[in-house]
């Protein structure tokens, strides 16, 4: 693994990814949407494949990956991107639970 990448793994705020990465942003913006912003870059950066990387390409794209997942929020907002599964989840369409089924023999007792 690189060593950007571990260092990535390291970080603990989403501001620190930011300074680590070089990648200007509005801190009032990132506090808002900060755990969108890292759930995209995650799911940005499980589609990438690393391996064989020089650790200044690796670099290079993790700051794009981050620089993206910001702009995605700098466009939209969480409700519109639905990062989260408890957000898409909000979106679909509910199936009505079948009603109860009482077995006969129990309305006798």
């Amino acid at each position: 693994m690189s060593e950007t990448l571990k260092t990535l793994q390291g970080l603990s705020s989403a501001e620190d990814f930011f300074k680590v990465l070089d990648v200007p942003y509005d801190p009032n913006k990132v506090n808002v949407v900060r755990m969108h912003i890292m759930k995209r870059m995650g799911q940005y950066l499980a589609t990438e494949d690393f391996e064989g990387l020089s650790e200044d390409v690796v670099r290079t794209k993790c700051k794009e990956i981050l620089e993206k997942a910001y702009e995605d929020f700098q466009k939209s907002d969480p409700m519109k991107e639905r990062v989260f599964k408890v957000l898409k989840e909000a979106v679909q369409e509910k199936t009505p639970a079948p009603p109860p089924i009482v077995p006969f023999t129990d309305l006798l007792k």
